[in-house]
Parts: C-alpha cells; structure tokens; sequence
C-alpha cells in the first residue's frame, strides 16, 4: 500500500447484542451532551461579546475542556462515564469549529438525538485481540481479530463485526448508529498509510505527466464520461452503467412500502410507542434506497477504474445548486406565483437517485490508487455540440435522446455523442494546460497570545474573531469576519 494523498478508512457492519447496544446508545448520548454543550458555551460568549463594547475583537474561546459540564448536583451520571468519552466530544467540537474556520463547513450546532448518532473512541477505549482464524472477505481471506469496547471500569465487551476486507489497526475507531443498524469505521490518516513499496503518484504528478503526451496517445488512453437521468453514466467507449432490474424492483419496493408507512404514521399519535415503530420502518426504507445506490455507485467506479483507460473525464456538475427548491415569488399583491415546485421536486429526485455525486468521487479516490486521473472540464455545450465537427446550438437536441446535427448532418444517440464530446473537450484542456489541481483545505489551530480574554483562561490554542464593526452609538453587529491561522492539529488523545 502506497502514499495515496488522502485520509482513508474502512467500514464494517457490526452486531452488538442487546444489553451492548444500551451501554453504546449512553456513550452516544454522552458525548453529544458534551459536543451540544460546548455549541451552547459558545453561543453564550458570542452574545454576551457583541452586546458589550468593551469587549469588542476579544477573542471567543475555542478549546477542549469540559470539566465544567460535570457537576454532582446537575448532572451525576457524567461521573460514570469514562472520561476520554467526555474528551473526544470536546474535541468534535474543536475540530468542526476548525471546518467552519476553514469554509468547510457551518458553525457547529446542537446535535439531535434523531436521525444517524455516533461515538468515537480513542485507543483507550478498544483494544484489538488476534483468535489465529482467517474468515473470507471481498478480497480474499481476511486475518480475523476480536474487537474488545470498554475500559476496566466500563467494560461493554467484545463488539461483532463482518470484515468484508483487509484492514490495518487503527488508533481510532467511530461506532454508529442509524436505522436500528450498527456499523464501525475505522479511519487512517496519510502517515498510517505509508509503507515500503514506492509511493504513488499524486494527482498533480498525474496531471503533469498527462499533458506531456501527444493528442494520439490521450485519445487511446482517455475515456469520456456523460451524466443522465435515465441512464446514470454512458461512457465513450460504450458502456452504459445503470440500475439492475432486480435494483430497480427493490427501489420501486422501498418508495411503495415508505408511501404505505408514512400514510400510517399521519394517523397515528404523537409519543405513542407505535407510530416510534413505524417511524423505524419508514426509516429502514431509506436505509435500503442508500444502500443500494451506494452499493451501486462502487460497483460502477470499480468498473470504471479496472477499465484500460488512465484518463477519465466528466462533467463538473454542481450537484447540490442544481437540487436546490425554487425561491417563492410573489406578484404586485402579494399572491405566490406558480414556481413550478412540483416539477423541480420530481427533477431532484431524479437527480439523486441517479447517483451524480458519488460515482466521480468514488472513481477518482479509486483512480489514485491506481495511478489513475480523473478530470472535469465545464459543463456548458457536451449535450449540444457534435462529436465530428464541433457545431453547438440547441437545435441539435430536436428530441432528448437523439442528436441531429444543423451543420453537418451527423445523426447519433445523444449520450453517446455528449459523451465523446466531453472526452475531446477534456483531451484538448488537458494538452493547453488548462486544468489545475485544487489544494486541499487542512484545519489547524496556532498558539495566541492575548491580553483579553472573554471568560476564564482555557487553552493556548485560541482562534481569532477580529475587524468587528459597529454602527455609532449601537451595540449592534453589522459586519464581522473571521480569521484563523493555521498550525499543527492536537490529536483527539489529548486535550
């Protein structure tokens, strides 16, 4: 195993028993009572800042303790839970924050107790046992190892879990929970995955090594890809990926059982144990719909990556601008306009179903490891141009699934000819030097040195809230950015 330039892990199914799956749903409820808090902490220094002009540009706390939430009186049951469990919410927390701080994500908020949970434990909390025997996986035998969850005072025991695939030992793991299923996941950074054997090459070397070549060599290497409703991907040599029949009858199942479910649930009252029954089942549809799609999607970048081709190229498809709902519209009076809602609901769903923003994904992290490119050029003109001359014009869509050329004449099945148009567009970008490789975002903390602080002093590591204004005479806020400096990460072991 190579140096692929990214984080990489595994995920497995496991099967706790039932008094296991109560000790782990109180880790989990744990560790989101200290990650809400910290949101709420912090919520509280940012109001109490911006209504007080003395405080202006002081700095707001971004730390991981979480002493301060155990209290014997208000909440006695944190005193027995093991306290690396408390740690590792705080530094959730910390590291959304970092997210955010980075334009990686929103400000952390309140974690609900709906929906997928999870707990991570650190190397304190499982530990890894060899029993000798192999058990048969995707890709062979796999060396079998009991994992043992808990600590000497908090012992769950050994958690069941199928390895479909060979893994290396983690020093973290992340156990969650969602649709009444259990899985594990075990996480590896770039160093834990470094070894012997020469590295790969990355993504910018790839990149540079394939615009040396010649035009001749590109086309021969180089496959184009074109993305539909009907059909999720139609390749330029051919082949067309979509759902099975027996995929198809299983999705069409899932919707006409969740209609029957969701038509129950309406009828049923709210805190009444029954409709949290159906409230499951309706659930574990949307579980089996993911799954297949998901499983779907593999397939498909495993195909695409096992392919002769070294060179893949789609679209840039902004997937989730183009499932955004319509913004109501209102006329003269007031009275909404028709926005066509309803339609774009149905387009959505389409859209999501045909798996968009996983297949490139999935085929450019399997790509790099395989030494493999992908690219994507714009999106503007491949469903309208011709793949012989290059004419472009909306006429040439008389009808969605045939394309007609104006200029030339030429006659060809419309994905198929968006498809070698976008394998020429990329081919040509490729050679020009026009595509680039996008760093990737890190999140960091440095060590600051102030003389304000708002609240007691907890941490050296501190991100920064500067260039606030205000508007004379107001306590008001009216612009505010926000600043933070890079520096080595603390590691979820420590605080």
């Amino acid at each position: 195993m190579g140096v692929y330039g990214m984080a990489s892990g595994v995920k497995f199914r496991a099967y706790p028993n039932k008094e296991q799956s109560a000790a782990l749903n109180r880790w989990i409820g744990w560790q989101r009572f200290v990650y809400s808090s910290k949101v709420e902490e912090d919520r509280y220094f940012r109001t109490f800042r911006n209504h007080a002009l003395a405080l202006t540009g002081v700095r707001t706390p971004v730390e991981q303790q979480y002493s301060q939430f155990k209290d014997e009186e208000l909440t006695p049951w944190l005193f027995e839970v093991p306290s690396q469990i408390l740690r590792n919410g705080a530094y959730r927390f910390k590291q959304a924050y970092a997210r955010f701080f980075k334009v990686l994500s929103q400000r952390p908020s309140r974690k609900k107790r709906h929906g997928k949970q999870a707990v991570l434990l650190t190397k304190e909390l499982f530990q890894f046992i060899p029993t000798g025997d192999t058990a048969k996986g995707d890709e062979g035998l796999v060396q079998a190892q009991k994992l043992k969850i808990g600590t000497d005072k908090s012992m769950i025991g050994e958690l069941k879990f199928t390895a479909h695939r060979h893994y290396e030992l983690p020093k973290s793991i992340c156990i969650s929970r969602n649709n009444g299923q259990w899985h594990v996941s075990f996480n590896y950074s770039d160093a834990e995955l470094v070894d012997d054997a020469l590295p790969l090459m990355t993504e910018r070397e790839l990149m540079l090594y394939f615009c040396s070549l010649t035009e001749e060599q590109l086309v021969f290497i180089a496959n184009g890809g074109d993305r539909g409703v009907g059909i999720p991907v139609v390749m330029s040599n051919g082949k067309e990926y979509a759902f099975t029949g027996a995929e198809k009858g299983f999705l069409a199942y899932a919707q006409q059982s969740r209609n029957k479910l969701q038509r129950k649930l309406s009828k049923q009252r709210k805190g009444f144990k029954r409709r949290e029954r159906t409230k499951a089942r309706s659930g574990k549809t949307y579980a089996k719909e993911r799954n297949i799609r998901q499983d779907r999607a593999h397939k498909i970048s495993r195909d695409l990556v096992g392919d002769v081709a070294k060179v893949n190229i789609f679209e840039d498809l902004h997937v989730a601008r183009m499932v955004r709902r319509p913004k109501a519209k209102t006329d003269a009076n007031g009275k909404f306009l028709k926005d066509g809602a309803k339609a774009k609901a149905g387009l959505n769903k389409s859209i999501l179903n045909s798996m968009w923003g996983k297949i490139v994904p999935f085929v450019r992290d399997k790509g790099l490891k395989k030494e493999k490119l992908t690219i994507n050029i714009p999106a503007h003109g491949p469903s309208q141009g011709c793949s012989r001359c290059g004419h472009i014009h909306p006429d040439n869509r008389a009808t969605q699934a045939i394309l007609t050329c104006q200029k030339c004449g030429l006659t060809f099945k419309a994905d198929y000819n968006a498809a070698l148009v976008i394998k020429k567009g990329g081919i040509k970008m490729l050679r020009n030097g026009e595509l680039t490789v996008k760093d990737k975002k890190t999140v960091g903390f440095r060590k600051q040195n102030t003389n304000a602080q708002l609240g007691p002093v907890r941490s050296e590591s501190r991100c920064v809230e500067t260039n606030i204004r205000r508007v004379a005479g107001s306590t008001r806020t009216t612009q505010r950015s926000m600043i933070c400096e890079e520096a080595p990460t603390s590691t979820a072991a420590g605080n």
